[in-house]
């Protein structure tokens, strides 16, 4: 291996998450280039981003890589619990690298993705669902509406 790309391979290594190595190993996954490389990505990004924006950052560290493995690595990543899959107002899939317990702000104007805290039955959610026949398994609020900038740009109601 040149030396050139040993360097770059242990820097790359270095960025990331040893987790993400022990979960792939643990569900008998492959740790691959390209698995890493688009998780790195994602958590890099810091932002709710679409497949194809991900593929986009990651088509600059990996040449080649295919928009199909990047939706797939995102589907094992989103198992794994190690990003959230957010429906958008056009139906656009978007990835959030946030992981903990939170919810959506989407504005029904622009499509901008917000994160918003507060506190959420979800275990109530989740019986309503149970009761209504839905085998559910996660809950998550989206809070559909204007972002500020959005209800800002609406003229004054007369």
């Amino acid at each position: 291996m040149p030396i050139g790309c040993a360097i770059v391979r242990r820097m790359a290594t270095t960025r990331i998450d040893d987790g993400l190595h022990t979960a792939l190993r643990a569900r008998g996954q492959r740790v691959t280039p390209q698995r890493l490389v688009i998780a790195a990505a994602v958590r890099d990004l810091e932002h709710h981003a679409t497949a194809e924006q991900i593929h986009t950052a990651v088509a600059g560290r990996l040449p080649g890589v295919s928009l199909p493995t990047v939706y797939a690595t995102l589907e094992l990543l989103e198992e794994m619990g190690l990003v959230r899959r957010v429906a958008t107002e056009s139906g656009t899939a978007v990835y959030d690298p946030r992981t903990d317990v939170h919810h959506h702000l989407v504005c029904r104007r622009c499509g901008a993705i917000a994160d918003v805290d507060g506190d959420v039955d979800h275990d109530a959610l989740l019986r309503a669902a149970r009761g209504a026949g839905f085998a559910p398994d996660a809950a998550q609020v989206v809070i559909r509406g204007l972002c500020a900038a959005c209800a800002a740009a609406l003229p004054p109601a007369p």
